[in-house]
């Protein structure tokens, strides 16, 4: 056993100083058999416990000095004395502790870098790139935000529900692709190695027992719908907003389009001479091209869009992408809140009592035609891009009607000014 050397103060060890030469240095410090203060010829320092394991002599780091205190390094050496005695080579112990944390966050992989992962490998099973985009836009605006950073290893089925519920009875459907598209992201990661135990995005005896069945939410009603007495309030509060965000649920509420195809609007679909926008075969729910006729008032809205220098997007998200879905809703629910707010009824479905959103307002449009208009039912089912069920519809189709569509549609984006008079034109700020 090395004999125990005199106890130097932490003072002393201060003003230890390298004698010369190019050898590193010891300096016993007492307090603990075996325990030295390094000293390079650059007057690095550190601590070591030279002692032996079994039949090994051993030079065991505790640290480097200041950083480590001399009260600390003694405390380091009495736990390594006493692991020694205890027939555990601190020496191993730590490499096999490193050798698993290393192990562990090579394992280690967050959910966003798992569904990229995944996506990369499902790349041919996908029908086309429109199902794959359908894939990343759903789980990047709904599942991302919250699991995203999180280790796949870790989320758990309260992970899964804090992303579902605030979906599950408003977009039903929507959340129940969502929960089969994060199980199929999880189930890769197990089959992978980056995660074990059970699929906390599983529905039979698991989110089963927690959520009601997405058939029995259905029967609640489509999605909420602004209150035909309701939309010209509703349109004159969005105009109050800005923002391509609040542009883009004006132009979805003028073209009664669907969310995402306003979102994904380039300008070379547009022509703004003609007042006809063309959303190719690609884009749209059906697969086939839609042309809408622009009113007045969505031409002006498009006139005083500025354009982003080499974005073809009309409605660019901040950092120059597309629109999330989020947005719009976002949009649509802060205005119902400031309606209630300052005292009225917000815009909430006239059946359901639930606040609208902005899917709702294709419903709006055609309740509108049904009864304040005296257009053609089928022109109204073309003007939505709805399938065609029977051969009336059919013939409309073949024509398109695209000028008997632009009377319709002027009309109906008086009835949402509330106005006989030209296009009000609010501009939009840069942020």
């Amino acid at each position: 056993m090395p004999r125990v050397a005199e106890e130097l103060t932490a003072l002393d060890v201060k003003r230890l100083i390298h004698p010369g030469g190019k050898r590193n240095v010891l300096f016993s410090v007492g307090g603990v058999p075996g325990l030295h203060l390094q000293v390079t010829p650059k007057d690095g320092r550190s601590w070591v416990l030279r002692t032996t394991v079994g039949s090994l002599r051993r030079d065991i780091g505790l640290g480097s000095f200041p950083g480590v205190t001399l009260s600390q390094a003694r405390d380091k050496a009495r736990d390594a004395r006493a692991m020694i005695e205890g027939g555990i080579d601190p020496v191993e112990q730590r490499k096999a502790a490193k050798a698993a944390l290393v192990a562990a966050q090579r394992r280690g992989m967050t959910f966003a870098k798992a569904v990229e992962n995944y996506l990369g490998a499902k790349l041919d099973a996908f029908k086309n790139a429109k199902h794959r985009q359908q894939w990343e836009n759903t789980l990047a605006a709904h599942a991302i935000p919250d699991l995203g950073k999180m280790l796949v290893q870790d989320i758990a089925t309260q992970d899964v529900l804090r992303v579902l519920q605030p979906l599950w009875t408003d977009r039903t459907e929507t959340a129940s692709r969502l929960r089969g598209r994060i199980e199929a992201v999880l189930s890769w990661a197990t089959v992978a190695g980056h995660r074990t135990g059970d699929n906390p995005a599983r529905w039979a005896g698991n989110l089963k027992e927690l959520l009601p069945a997405p058939s029995k939410v259905a029967t609640e009603g489509n999605h909420p719908a602004l209150a035909l007495d309701d939309a010209p309030r509703w349109f004159a509060a969005l105009q109050t907003r800005e923002g391509f965000g609040a542009r883009a649920l004006e132009f979805l509420a003028l073209t009664a389009t669907r969310s995402q195809e306003v979102r994904g609007a380039l300008w070379d679909e547009i022509d703004l001479d003609k007042a006809l926008w063309i959303i190719p075969g690609a884009r749209m729910k059906m697969g086939k091209e839609h042309r809408i006729p622009l009113s007045a008032r969505a031409v002006a809205l498009l006139k005083a869009l500025p354009r982003l220098k080499d974005n073809p997007l009309v409605f660019p998200a901040a950092r120059g992408g597309m629109l999330s879905d989020m947005t719009l809703s976002a949009t649509m629910k802060r205005m119902h809140e400031s309606a209630v707010a300052e005292g009225g009824a917000g815009f909430i479905d006239r059946t359901s009592k639930r606040p609208a959103v902005p899917h709702g307002m294709r419903s709006c449009f055609r309740d509108w035609a049904a009864e304040k208009t005296n257009f053609p039912g089928e022109m109204a089912e073309v003007a939505l891009a709805h399938r065609i069920s029977n051969a009336v519809e059919a013939s409309y189709r073949r024509g398109d009607q695209i000028e008997k569509r632009r009377a319709m549609m002027a009309a109906w984006a008086d009835f949402m000014a509330d106005s006989r008079g030209g296009p009000t034109v609010i501009s939009l700020r840069r942020g």
